[in-house]
């Protein structure tokens, strides 16, 4: 039997079921990319609110493929969230998605969905990626496949910009405001950044769209929550736990932080009764996330995929991992940091630290490396600008950085090929696996501009600092390494 509005009665009592009636909700809210950090996080929140308001319910939109769909729309879109930490576990069933579509198979319901007047947020978590951006400069990326595509097809779009663009299109000629853009990415200025890939597409398509799509409302978000991919295992005993199938559960942990910029023009649900903390500017938590939590979460990621740990918490117990990211932490990213007001910084520093050794989250250190080229401009790179400027020593950043360059290769110590991930993957293996001698390794990839910028390029003690670390990884391996900060 699957999990299904109908048989929501018949649950077992320990687990936790939506407060409202999951068939009477209206879709309020279309989100581009549903995947499962959507699912434990943005989701959960709007779950906890719909008892008041059930205009807020959520169209989920594949824009690839149509797993989730396929695997959620028996279940009238319902799934189970089970958190765990080393103490015990909760489950709950989530029913705020309300509808599910997969763009390729129906672009045009999408794009009906995204025009009409009831939908008043387009929200996204599509991945750096998705954003078909310069990471480096935050520049529409004008050459990317999907967007020349997209500009010769605009009824039959790729991309989440694609789509945003002919439905804001599709509304301004009936008359229809504009929804509210609200970016749930790992991306400085998210809010911003997709403002401006999202005006400059509509400046190549139509330049009075673009006057139009320039007073749009786009405010910028800070998220948290660790989430692992669902693996078999999860979905067999989540599943006995229900004591029905559910095709596509989640895992996370107990922590959840989403701080937004307040600029709704057509309203929004309740969220502050869920948690969500508004405020006017949301740069300074994003700065803090983004460098603490992610900037170590891929420095664990990539030097605990080569010393062979297969998640977060084996990477964590690895001999001198804590002490080399709390001392990247506190040492050398914190000094670059805005001061943030009645924030305790040292408790979210060992909640981090907490967090990552969490046993019951295996969060695979691969499918953290995933993207790496998207991610260590915002994650590491901006740090260790800061750091340069200070005229301040940033020797476990570039450990981040050069193990990424160890990983992003392609081959591990153990001279077998990695899966390497990333949009970037073919050119980065190109012209650095056939190199041997770490300066010119570290030379190849410097060259490319979307990651490192012309200025990091061009820094002398940058390169020599990152040529002495990855010769040290090449030589003595990424666990003698980091057992050398224990």
């Amino acid at each position: 039997m699957r999990l299904s509005r109908q048989i929501l009665d018949r649950l077992p009592a320990t687990v936790k079921r939506p407060e409202y009636d999951p068939a009477r909700l209206a879709v309020g809210i279309v989100h581009l990319g549903i995947g499962a950090f959507h699912r434990a996080h943005q989701a959960v929140f709007t779950d906890a609110v719909l008892a008041e308001d059930p205009s807020w319910g959520i169209c989920g939109v594949s824009l690839r493929s149509p797993e989730t769909r396929d695997a959620l729309a028996p279940q009238d879109g319902l799934y189970t969230l089970k958190v765990q930490d080393g103490e015990g576990e909760e489950l709950q069933v989530i029913g705020s998605v309300a509808e599910l579509l997969c763009a390729p198979e129906d672009p045009e319901a999408v794009l009906a969905r995204m025009a009409d007047p009831a939908t008043r947020i387009v929200s996204l978590t599509i991945t750096e990626k998705g954003y078909c951006h310069n990471p480096a400069t935050g520049q529409l990326d004008e050459a990317h496949p999907d967007v020349v595509h997209d500009l010769q097809n605009p009824a039959r779009p790729k991309s989440a910009v694609g789509f945003i663009v002919e439905a804001l299109a599709r509304r301004a000629s009936a008359g229809v405001p504009a929804f509210t853009l609200l970016s749930c990415d790992n991306l400085p200025s998210n809010g911003h950044v997709l403002k401006n890939v999202v005006t400059r597409f509509a400046e190549l398509r139509d330049p009075g769209l673009a006057n139009v799509i320039r007073e749009l409302a786009s405010p910028s978000t800070m998220v948290d929550r660790i989430v692992p991919a669902t693996t078999e295992k999860d979905r067999s005993e989540i599943s006995v736990a229900i004591d029905v199938v559910d095709a596509w559960p989640i895992v996370t942990e107990p922590f959840r932080q989403w701080v937004v910029e307040d600029d709704f023009p057509l309203g929004r649900p309740a969220w502050e009764k869920a948690g969500v903390v508004f405020v006017d500017d949301v740069a300074v938590f994003e700065m803090m996330k983004l460098r603490l939590l992610n900037g170590s979460h891929s420095t664990l990621a990539y030097l605990g995929y080569l010393a062979g740990a297969e998640t977060v918490a084996e990477a964590m117990a690895l001999p001198g991992m804590e002490a080399l990211i709390e001392g990247l932490m506190v040492e050398e990213v914190s000094p670059t940091l805005p001061a943030l007001p009645g924030f305790d910084l040292a408790e979210y520093r060992r909640a981090l630290l907490q967090r990552f050794r969490n046993p019951a989250l295996r969060h695979r250190t691969w499918q953290i490396a995933m993207d790496g080229s998207q991610k260590l401009p915002q994650r590491l790179l901006g740090t260790i600008r800061d750091r340069i400027a200070a005229k301040s020593s940033y020797d476990r950043l570039a450990l981040g950085v050069a193990a990424w360059m160890r990983y992003a290769r392609g081959i591990d110590e153990k001279g077998n090929g990695i899966d390497v991930r990333d949009p970037l993957a073919g050119r980065i293996a190109g012209v650095a696996q056939p190199l041997q001698r770490p300066e010119e390794i570290v030379a190849a990839l410097l060259r490319i501009a979307e990651v490192f910028g012309d200025d990091l390029s061009s820094d002398e003690a940058f390169r020599d600092t990152l040529v002495r670390t990855l010769a040290r990884l090449m030589s003595d391996g990424a666990a003698a390494v980091v057992k050398s900060h224990a």
